[in-house]
C-alpha cells in the first residue's frame, strides 16, 4: 500500500491535508552567510502560524549536509501537530565545503537509501530525495547525484524533488532521470519552474508527466511572482491541474513570518485565496491537498 513517509512514521496519503509542498525550517549554506535557518523556537512559531492559517503538512526539502536536524523535526511535528516530511539527497557543489563532499561523494546512493529506510543518523527516516540541476544544463555533479537519486528511487520508490537553478534545465533533468535512468515521470517533482516563466517549457514538463512545484513567494522573485497565476491558469486549461504543487521555499531567517517576512502562512493567507478567485476553489484544493498526497506517496 502506498504511504507518505513522515518524520513520525508512515501515514496514509489522505492524512497530509493542506500541504506546503516545498519549504525549509532549517537550512545552512555558505551561499547564505549569516542568514542560517537554525532557530528551533522560530521554526516552532512559524509552524504554529502555518497551522493557525489552516496548514497541516510541510515538505522540508533541506538535504544531506545542510543543517537538517532530523530529531528536532520529529519533536517539532509532535509539538505543533504539523506533519513534516524530511529529505535526503544532495544540493549543488556551492552549498558544501570540500571535505563534506569528499566524504560522501563515493557513497551517495547508499547514503540516500539508508536515510530513506533506516533513518537520518539513526533518527527519523527521510520521505523524499532532493537533488539539483545547473543553470540551463547539468554538470558532472548534477549527473552523479541524479544517478544516485535514481538508484535510491528504484530501491525504495521514493519521489525525487529537483531544484531547477533559476527555473532552467527542466527538460534536461527529465531526459536524464526519466530517459536514461528510467525513473517514472510521475515520481519526479520539478521545483522553481516559476523562476523561468517560460510557459512552453512548463507545458512540456507537464506533458512528460512530472509534478511541477511552483514555489518561492518567500523569495525576492518579483519579476516572476506576478506571472504565477498566469502559468497556473494556462496549465490547468491545458489539462494539468492534477500535477501542480505550491510551496513557499523559505530560505533565510528574515523570510519567516515571525520575523516580518511572508513565510509559511502567506501560502494560505494570501496565495490560496488568489488562486481560488482566479481558477476556482476545487482546483486550489487540488494544488494544496490531493496533489501533494499523490506526489509524496510511495510503495515503501
Amino acid at each position: 500500500m502506498s504511504t507518505v513517509r513522515t518524520v513520525l512514521g508512515d501515514v496514509e496519503p489522505e492524512a497530509l491535508g493542506v500541504c506546503d509542498a516545498h519549504d525549509h525550517l532549517f537550512l545552512n549554506s555558505p551561499r547564505l552567510p549569516g542568514q542560517e535557518l537554525d532557530d528551533e523556537q522560530a521554526a516552532a512559531e512559524e509552524l504554529a502560524e502555518f497551522r493557525k492559517a489552516g496548514g497541516r503538512a510541510v515538505v522540508q526539502w533541506t538535504p544531506y549536509g545542510m543543517g537538517r536536524p532530523a530529531d528536532m523535526l520529529a519533536e517539532l511535528s509532535e509539538q505543533t501537530g504539523v506533519t513534516l516530511i524530511a529529505a535526503t539527497g544532495l544540493h549543488q557543489v556551492a552549498h558544501y565545503d570540500r571535505e563534506l563532499l569528499d566524504g560522501v561523494r563515493d557513497r551517495l546512493a547508499d547514503t540516500f537509501v539508508s536515510e530513506l529506510t533506516r533513518g537520518i543518523r539513526g533518527g527519523p527516516r527521510a520521505g523524499m530525495v532532493k537533488v539539483a540541476g545547473g543553470f540551463h544544463g547539468l554538470d558532472a555533479h548534477a549527473r552523479k547525484t541524479m544517478t544516485a537519486a535514481a538508484r535510491a528511487h528504484h530501491e525504495t520508490g521514493a519521489p525525487i524533488g529537483v531544484h531547477l537553478e533559476l527555473g532552467t534545465a527542466a527538460l534536461d533533468v527529465l531526459d536524464l532521470l526519466c530517459g536514461d535512468l528510467a525513473v517514472p515521470p510521475s515520481r519526479v517533482i520539478l521545483g522553481h519552474l516559476n523562476r523561468s516563466p517560460d510557459l512552453r517549457t512548463q507545458k512540456q514538463a507537464a506533458e512528460a508527466g512530472a509534478f511541477l512545484a511552483f514555489d518561492g513567494p518567500s523569495r525576492a522573485n518579483h519579476a516572476t511572482d506576478w506571472r504565477l497565476l498566469d502559468s497556473l491558469t494556462a496549465l490547468v486549461e491545458a489539462g494539468h491541474a492534477d500535477q501542480l504543487l505550491i510551496g513557499g521555499d523559505t530560505t533565510t531567517a528574515e523570510a519567516r513570518s515571525v520575523r516580518g517576512g511572508p513565510g509559511l502562512p502567506y501560502l494560505l493567507a494570501r496565495l490560496r485565496p488568489a488562486i481560488e478567485r482566479e481558477i476556482g476553489e476545487a482546483t486550489a484544493t487540488g494544488f494544496f491537498v490531493q496533489n501533494p498526497a499523490r506526489a509524496f506517496q510511495a510503495d515503501w
